[in-house]
Protein backbone atom coordinates (compact mmCIF):
# COMPACT_ATOMS: atom_id res chain seq x y z
CA UNK A 1 0.00 0.00 0.00
CA UNK A 2 1.16 3.40 -0.85
CA UNK A 3 -0.08 7.17 0.75
CA UNK A 4 0.77 10.34 0.14
CA UNK A 5 0.14 13.12 3.02
CA UNK A 6 0.20 16.17 2.89
CA UNK A 7 3.10 18.40 4.19
CA UNK A 8 2.09 20.75 7.30
CA UNK A 9 4.30 23.89 8.55
CA UNK A 10 7.21 22.35 11.26
CA UNK A 11 6.02 19.10 9.74
CA UNK A 12 10.38 18.57 9.00
CA UNK A 13 11.22 18.62 12.93
CA UNK A 14 9.46 15.34 13.52
CA UNK A 15 12.31 14.48 11.55
CA UNK A 16 15.05 14.65 14.01
CA UNK A 17 18.82 14.88 13.11
CA UNK A 18 19.72 13.44 10.07
CA UNK A 19 16.08 12.25 9.70
CA UNK A 20 17.27 9.53 12.64
CA UNK A 21 13.20 9.29 13.95
CA UNK A 22 11.84 8.91 9.97
CA UNK A 23 14.66 5.79 10.59
CA UNK A 24 12.85 4.84 13.60
CA UNK A 25 9.23 4.98 12.37
CA UNK A 26 10.78 2.68 8.68
CA UNK A 27 12.22 0.39 11.13
CA UNK A 28 9.80 0.23 13.67
CA UNK A 29 6.86 -0.01 11.13
CA UNK A 30 8.65 -1.69 8.64
CA UNK A 31 7.38 1.11 6.22
CA UNK A 32 9.19 3.18 3.98
CA UNK A 33 8.90 6.91 3.85
CA UNK A 34 9.91 9.64 1.06
CA UNK A 35 9.66 12.96 0.97
CA UNK A 36 8.52 14.75 -2.38
CA UNK A 37 8.11 17.91 -3.31
CA UNK A 38 4.40 18.86 -1.63
CA UNK A 39 3.95 15.10 0.07
CA UNK A 40 5.65 12.91 2.24
CA UNK A 41 5.18 9.24 0.89
CA UNK A 42 4.41 6.21 2.93
CA UNK A 43 4.70 2.56 1.34
CA UNK A 44 4.26 -0.87 3.76
CA UNK A 45 1.12 -2.78 4.53
CA UNK A 46 -2.14 -1.02 5.23
CA UNK A 47 -2.07 -1.44 9.06
CA UNK A 48 1.87 0.05 9.18
CA UNK A 49 0.94 2.65 6.48
CA UNK A 50 -1.83 3.49 9.00
CA UNK A 51 -0.09 3.66 12.04
CA UNK A 52 2.85 5.72 10.65
CA UNK A 53 -0.28 8.51 9.41
CA UNK A 54 -1.74 8.45 12.77
CA UNK A 55 2.06 9.55 14.29
CA UNK A 56 2.40 12.11 11.33
CA UNK A 57 -1.55 13.37 12.48
CA UNK A 58 -0.74 13.41 16.05
CA UNK A 59 2.56 15.39 15.37
CA UNK A 60 0.37 18.02 13.77
CA UNK A 61 -2.05 18.18 16.58
CA UNK A 62 0.46 18.14 19.10
CA UNK A 63 2.27 20.85 17.27
CA UNK A 64 -0.87 22.80 16.49
CA UNK A 65 -1.68 22.61 20.70
CA UNK A 66 1.68 24.38 21.58
CA UNK A 67 3.32 21.04 23.28
CA UNK A 68 6.95 20.97 22.49
CA UNK A 69 9.37 18.08 22.81
CA UNK A 70 12.85 18.46 24.17
CA UNK A 71 15.65 16.49 25.46
CA UNK A 72 14.91 13.72 22.54
CA UNK A 73 11.77 12.82 24.09
CA UNK A 74 10.43 12.52 20.56
CA UNK A 75 12.94 10.03 19.26
CA UNK A 76 12.20 8.21 23.27
CA UNK A 77 8.46 8.14 21.98
CA UNK A 78 8.47 7.37 19.18
CA UNK A 79 10.48 4.14 20.69
CA UNK A 80 7.93 3.32 22.24
CA UNK A 81 5.02 3.33 20.05
CA UNK A 82 6.67 1.26 17.35
CA UNK A 83 7.24 -1.56 20.46
CA UNK A 84 3.19 -1.20 21.40
CA UNK A 85 1.25 -1.04 19.11
CA UNK A 86 -1.32 0.37 21.59
CA UNK A 87 0.32 3.65 22.14
CA UNK A 88 -0.05 6.47 20.47
CA UNK A 89 2.67 9.45 20.29
CA UNK A 90 -0.85 11.85 21.39
CA UNK A 91 -1.59 9.50 24.12
CA UNK A 92 2.27 9.57 25.25
CA UNK A 93 2.64 13.30 25.32
CA UNK A 94 -0.50 13.92 26.42
CA UNK A 95 0.29 11.11 29.66
CA UNK A 96 3.17 13.01 30.26
CA UNK A 97 1.64 16.00 30.99
CA UNK A 98 -0.82 14.79 33.24
CA UNK A 99 2.05 14.33 35.92
CA UNK A 100 4.23 17.27 37.44
CA UNK A 101 7.67 16.12 38.20
CA UNK A 102 8.79 19.50 39.57
CA UNK A 103 11.29 21.51 36.86
CA UNK A 104 11.84 18.49 34.27
CA UNK A 105 9.61 16.60 32.24
CA UNK A 106 9.94 12.88 32.48
CA UNK A 107 9.32 10.67 29.74
CA UNK A 108 9.27 6.98 29.36
CA UNK A 109 12.16 6.30 26.92
CA UNK A 110 11.27 2.54 26.21
CA UNK A 111 8.43 -0.03 26.85
CA UNK A 112 9.62 -1.00 30.31
CA UNK A 113 9.68 1.87 31.55
CA UNK A 114 6.56 3.20 29.96
CA UNK A 115 5.18 0.21 31.69
CA UNK A 116 7.18 0.71 34.99
CA UNK A 117 5.72 4.13 35.53
CA UNK A 118 1.63 2.45 34.53
CA UNK A 119 2.46 -0.22 37.59
CA UNK A 120 3.55 2.24 39.80
CA UNK A 121 0.34 4.36 39.26
CA UNK A 122 -1.73 1.52 39.51
CA UNK A 123 -0.22 -1.12 42.31
CA UNK A 124 0.38 -0.12 45.84
CA UNK A 125 3.70 -2.20 45.64
CA UNK A 126 6.21 -2.60 42.65
CA UNK A 127 9.89 -4.01 42.41
CA UNK A 128 12.13 -2.36 39.52
CA UNK A 129 14.40 -5.22 38.65
CA UNK A 130 17.08 -4.51 36.40
CA UNK A 131 20.63 -3.50 35.25
CA UNK A 132 22.46 -0.57 35.89
CA UNK A 133 20.89 2.52 34.21
CA UNK A 134 17.45 1.97 33.41
CA UNK A 135 16.02 4.66 35.18
CA UNK A 136 14.58 2.35 37.83
CA UNK A 137 15.68 4.61 40.81
CA UNK A 138 15.25 7.91 38.64
CA UNK A 139 11.42 7.52 37.53
CA UNK A 140 10.57 6.16 40.81
CA UNK A 141 11.42 9.40 42.90
CA UNK A 142 9.89 10.87 39.59
CA UNK A 143 6.54 9.75 40.39
CA UNK A 144 7.10 10.11 44.07
CA UNK A 145 7.71 13.81 43.79
CA UNK A 146 4.47 13.75 41.71
CA UNK A 147 3.03 12.50 43.96
CA UNK A 148 3.52 14.91 46.29
CA UNK A 149 3.11 17.74 44.72
CA UNK A 150 -0.43 16.34 43.69
CA UNK A 151 -0.87 15.63 47.44
CA UNK A 152 -1.57 12.25 46.96
CA UNK A 153 0.58 11.66 49.90
CA UNK A 154 2.44 13.89 52.76
CA UNK A 155 5.35 12.73 52.67
CA UNK A 156 8.36 10.82 50.86
CA UNK A 157 10.49 8.22 52.27
CA UNK A 158 14.02 6.95 50.83
CA UNK A 159 15.79 4.05 52.14
CA UNK A 160 18.83 2.36 50.91
CA UNK A 161 21.25 -0.24 52.31
CA UNK A 162 24.68 1.14 54.06
CA UNK A 163 26.69 -1.46 51.91
CA UNK A 164 29.97 -0.88 50.77
CA UNK A 165 30.92 -1.40 47.06
CA UNK A 166 33.53 -3.93 47.46
CA UNK A 167 35.72 -1.90 49.32
CA UNK A 168 35.88 -1.32 53.40
CA UNK A 169 35.90 2.42 54.10
CA UNK A 170 36.22 2.50 57.61
CA UNK A 171 35.32 4.62 60.38
CA UNK A 172 33.02 8.03 58.69
CA UNK A 173 34.04 11.33 60.86
CA UNK A 174 31.05 13.33 61.46
CA UNK A 175 27.14 13.09 63.05
CA UNK A 176 25.07 9.90 62.19
CA UNK A 177 23.97 11.55 59.17
CA UNK A 178 27.14 12.50 57.82
CA UNK A 179 28.17 9.22 57.90
CA UNK A 180 25.27 7.88 56.22
CA UNK A 181 24.89 10.55 53.66
CA UNK A 182 27.66 9.02 51.22
CA UNK A 183 25.40 6.21 50.43
CA UNK A 184 22.36 7.78 49.97
CA UNK A 185 24.09 10.17 47.51
CA UNK A 186 22.32 9.18 44.16
CA UNK A 187 18.67 9.84 46.35
CA UNK A 188 19.74 13.54 46.54
CA UNK A 189 21.20 13.71 42.90
CA UNK A 190 17.84 12.49 41.96
CA UNK A 191 15.97 14.92 44.28
CA UNK A 192 17.91 17.92 43.54
CA UNK A 193 17.48 17.18 39.88
CA UNK A 194 13.85 17.67 39.56
CA UNK A 195 13.07 19.89 42.00
CA UNK A 196 14.73 23.65 42.64
CA UNK A 197 17.64 23.48 45.76
CA UNK A 198 16.14 25.45 48.21
CA UNK A 199 12.35 23.66 47.83
CA UNK A 200 14.78 20.52 48.13
CA UNK A 201 16.11 21.67 51.38
CA UNK A 202 13.28 23.28 52.97
CA UNK A 203 11.55 19.51 51.85
CA UNK A 204 14.39 17.95 53.68
CA UNK A 205 14.36 20.17 57.23
CA UNK A 206 10.52 19.79 57.67
CA UNK A 207 10.59 15.95 56.82
CA UNK A 208 8.50 15.99 54.11
CA UNK A 209 11.20 14.15 52.13
CA UNK A 210 13.27 12.00 54.42
CA UNK A 211 16.14 9.82 53.62
CA UNK A 212 17.42 6.89 55.72
CA UNK A 213 19.34 3.67 55.58
CA UNK A 214 16.99 1.34 55.94
CA UNK A 215 18.29 0.16 59.42
CA UNK A 216 16.27 2.66 60.25
CA UNK A 217 13.04 1.81 59.42
CA UNK A 218 12.38 -0.86 62.20
CA UNK A 219 8.99 -0.59 64.20
CA UNK A 220 7.48 2.35 61.69
CA UNK A 221 4.67 2.08 59.98
CA UNK A 222 4.34 5.02 57.01
CA UNK A 223 1.35 6.40 56.59
CA UNK A 224 0.38 8.48 53.41
CA UNK A 225 3.65 7.68 52.14
CA UNK A 226 5.67 7.55 49.26
CA UNK A 227 8.65 4.87 49.78
CA UNK A 228 11.59 4.00 47.73
CA UNK A 229 14.05 1.50 48.89
CA UNK A 230 17.05 1.44 46.33
CA UNK A 231 19.74 -0.94 46.01
CA UNK A 232 17.69 -3.42 47.39
CA UNK A 233 19.61 -5.87 46.22
CA UNK A 234 22.10 -5.74 49.14
CA UNK A 235 19.38 -6.03 51.56
CA UNK A 236 19.03 -9.20 53.83
CA UNK A 237 16.60 -11.31 54.00
CA UNK A 238 15.36 -10.00 57.39
CA UNK A 239 15.64 -6.20 56.28
CA UNK A 240 13.52 -7.21 53.43
CA UNK A 241 10.79 -8.57 55.07
CA UNK A 242 10.93 -5.94 57.68
CA UNK A 243 10.55 -2.82 54.87
CA UNK A 244 8.19 -4.54 52.72
CA UNK A 245 5.61 -4.52 55.96
CA UNK A 246 6.05 -1.14 56.87
CA UNK A 247 3.70 -0.19 54.61
CA UNK A 248 0.87 2.13 56.17
CA UNK A 249 -3.03 3.36 55.18
CA UNK A 250 -2.35 5.50 51.90
CA UNK A 251 0.73 4.47 50.67
CA UNK A 252 3.07 3.55 47.79
CA UNK A 253 5.96 1.31 47.86
CA UNK A 254 8.56 1.17 44.94
CA UNK A 255 11.92 -1.14 45.56
CA UNK A 256 14.41 -1.12 42.97
CA UNK A 257 17.98 -3.57 42.54
CA UNK A 258 20.28 -5.35 40.12
CA UNK A 259 20.76 -8.93 40.88
CA UNK A 260 24.11 -8.67 39.24
CA UNK A 261 25.40 -6.27 41.63
CA UNK A 262 25.06 -8.08 44.92
CA UNK A 263 27.68 -6.75 47.41
CA UNK A 264 26.65 -8.36 50.25
CA UNK A 265 29.11 -11.14 51.57
CA UNK A 266 26.91 -14.12 51.05
CA UNK A 267 25.25 -13.03 47.07
CA UNK A 268 22.21 -15.97 48.25
CA UNK A 269 21.22 -13.76 51.18
CA UNK A 270 20.01 -11.22 48.93
CA UNK A 271 16.53 -10.11 50.55
CA UNK A 272 15.69 -9.09 46.73
CA UNK A 273 16.34 -12.24 45.24
CA UNK A 274 14.42 -14.48 47.85
CA UNK A 275 11.25 -11.18 47.69
CA UNK A 276 11.38 -11.98 44.15
CA UNK A 277 10.62 -15.70 44.48
CA UNK A 278 8.43 -15.68 47.51
CA UNK A 279 5.80 -12.13 46.68
CA UNK A 280 6.06 -13.04 42.82
CA UNK A 281 2.41 -14.49 42.87
CA UNK A 282 1.02 -11.99 45.73
CA UNK A 283 -1.99 -9.90 44.22
CA UNK A 284 -1.61 -6.33 44.65
CA UNK A 285 2.51 -6.68 43.97
CA UNK A 286 3.45 -6.01 40.74
CA UNK A 287 7.34 -6.92 39.21
CA UNK A 288 8.80 -5.26 36.50
CA UNK A 289 12.20 -6.23 34.75
CA UNK A 290 14.22 -3.91 32.65
CA UNK A 291 17.40 -5.17 30.15
CA UNK A 292 20.10 -3.86 28.23
CA UNK A 293 17.15 -2.78 26.08
CA UNK A 294 16.24 -0.05 28.50
CA UNK A 295 19.49 1.92 29.62
CA UNK A 296 19.69 5.98 28.79
CA UNK A 297 22.70 6.18 29.93
CA UNK A 298 25.92 6.29 27.33
CA UNK A 299 25.07 4.02 24.58
CA UNK A 300 28.46 2.69 25.89
CA UNK A 301 26.63 1.32 28.55
CA UNK A 302 24.31 -0.92 26.94
CA UNK A 303 27.50 -3.02 25.49
CA UNK A 304 28.89 -3.36 28.62
CA UNK A 305 25.76 -4.76 30.28
CA UNK A 306 25.57 -6.98 27.49
CA UNK A 307 29.32 -8.47 27.21
CA UNK A 308 29.12 -9.09 31.29
CA UNK A 309 26.10 -11.16 30.25
CA UNK A 310 27.47 -13.06 27.80
CA UNK A 311 30.71 -13.34 29.74
CA UNK A 312 28.59 -14.63 32.43
CA UNK A 313 26.44 -17.18 30.66
CA UNK A 314 29.51 -18.42 28.99
CA UNK A 315 31.49 -18.97 32.66
CA UNK A 316 28.24 -20.68 34.04
CA UNK A 317 28.65 -23.37 31.03
CA UNK A 318 32.85 -24.23 32.09
CA UNK A 319 33.05 -27.39 34.07
CA UNK A 320 29.65 -27.30 35.68
CA UNK A 321 28.85 -30.90 35.13
CA UNK A 322 31.37 -33.59 36.64
CA UNK A 323 31.70 -36.67 35.28
CA UNK A 324 33.35 -39.61 37.26
CA UNK A 325 33.86 -42.69 34.65
CA UNK A 326 33.04 -46.11 35.50
CA UNK A 327 36.29 -47.62 36.65
CA UNK A 328 38.53 -44.93 35.22
CA UNK A 329 38.58 -42.32 38.29
CA UNK A 330 38.46 -39.70 35.91
CA UNK A 331 37.04 -36.32 36.27
CA UNK A 332 36.12 -34.27 33.55
CA UNK A 333 35.22 -30.54 33.00
CA UNK A 334 33.47 -29.73 30.06
CA UNK A 335 33.75 -26.05 28.72
CA UNK A 336 31.83 -24.13 26.22
CA UNK A 337 34.25 -24.60 23.54
CA UNK A 338 34.19 -28.29 24.07
CA UNK A 339 37.71 -28.82 25.55
CA UNK A 340 37.94 -31.15 28.21
CA UNK A 341 40.23 -31.17 31.45
CA UNK A 342 40.56 -34.41 32.98
CA UNK A 343 41.96 -34.66 36.87
CA UNK A 344 42.78 -38.43 38.40
CA UNK A 345 41.02 -39.25 40.93
CA UNK A 346 41.48 -42.02 43.42
CA UNK A 347 38.84 -44.65 42.72
CA UNK A 348 36.59 -45.14 45.46
CA UNK A 349 37.50 -47.51 48.50
CA UNK A 350 35.52 -50.39 49.47
CA UNK A 351 33.48 -50.12 52.91
CA UNK A 352 35.49 -51.35 55.33
CA UNK A 353 34.33 -54.44 57.03
CA UNK A 354 34.69 -55.64 60.53
CA UNK A 355 35.98 -59.14 61.29
CA UNK A 356 33.77 -61.81 61.98
CA UNK A 357 35.95 -62.73 65.08
CA UNK A 358 36.29 -59.12 66.24
CA UNK A 359 32.57 -58.54 65.47
CA UNK A 360 31.89 -62.00 68.10
CA UNK A 361 34.47 -60.52 70.85
CA UNK A 362 32.87 -57.05 70.72
CA UNK A 363 29.52 -58.52 71.36
CA UNK A 364 31.13 -60.66 74.41
CA UNK A 365 32.77 -57.47 75.67
CA UNK A 366 29.31 -55.64 75.97
CA UNK A 367 27.45 -58.72 77.42
CA UNK A 368 30.03 -58.54 80.13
Amino acid sequence: MKKNIEISPNIETLFGTRDENLRLLEDGLNVTINLRADSIEITGAAPDVNRAEQVFADYEHLLRTGHSFVNGDLGSMIRVLTSDRSATLRGLAESGKQRSFGKRTVQPKSINQRRYLEAIEKHDMVFGVGPAGTGKTYLAVAMAISALLSKRVNRIVLARPAVEAGERLGFLPGTLQEKVDPYLRPLYDALYDMLEPDKVDRYLEKNVIEIAPIAFMRGRTLNDAFVILDEAQNTTSEQMKMFVTRLGFNSKAVITGDVTQIDLPNANRSGLIEAIDILGKVEGIHFCYFDEGDVVRHHLVQRIIRAYEDYKGRNEQLSLSLELKNGGGIATARTASGQVYATGIEPEAALAEVPPEEAASSQERVSE
